[in-house]
């Protein structure tokens, strides 16, 4: 038997309240097209009865962005031992220049945007979407060399976190490359 040899993610679920409005605000904040809807009153899986609309969204370069709603279930609500910062969907933008024009356009249409904040390699912009669910544009900015870096210390750093819980600096100069980008001692 062996590991399936996987071309890929073929799309991401999550759930709305509203599925015409999740759409319109991924097409008009970030360009998606609205590609498939399914809907149905059982789950084609399980056969349990659960009316639902699953829509589908192009996010590009082969990724597909899908939503669920479900009016029958409890309203949805977030994960709460978990802090709202840590789930979220990341979408890759060509450059910083094109991150700055995204904030600009999404604080055109009232949202409000955290950042740019600065991850040594990377740099992105935070919001919400209107389902709650935190979405985070980022630029790519590091060099060759610093991404062979993160790869060559991946391991050792997840082998020290495995055994101390705390974080390990193999990679500390990330946030020395932010800090020297804003001017911070």
């Amino acid at each position: 038997m062996t590991r399936p040899n996987l071309a890929g993610i073929h799309h991401t679920a999550y759930r709305c309240k509203d599925a015409k409005e999740t759409v319109e605000f991924y097409r008009d904040a970030l360009g998606m097209a609205f590609t498939t809807a399914f809907a149905e009153n059982h789950v084609p899986s399980t056969g349990a009865y659960d009316p639902y609309m699953h829509v589908f969204l192009d996010a590009r370069n082969n990724n597909v962005l899908a939503f669920f709603e479900l009016p029958e279930q409890p309203d949805m609500d977030r994960d709460r031992n978990t802090p709202e910062w840590v789930q979220h969907l990341a979408f890759r933008v060509s450059s910083v220049e094109e991150l700055t024009s995204a904030k600009e356009h999404l604080e055109g249409m009232g949202l409000d945007i955290l950042g740019p904040t600065h991850h040594g390699i990377f740099q992105s912009i935070y919001f919400f979407d209107p389902n709650g669910h935190r979405v985070e544009l980022a630029a790519d900015i590091g060099t060759a060399d610093q991404y062979e870096e993160l790869a060559r210390v991946a391991e050792p750093m997840l082998e020290e976190w495995s055994r101390t819980k705390k974080a390990p600096q193999h990679a500390a100069w990330l946030h020395e490359i932010a800090r020297a980008e804003h001017g911070v001692d």
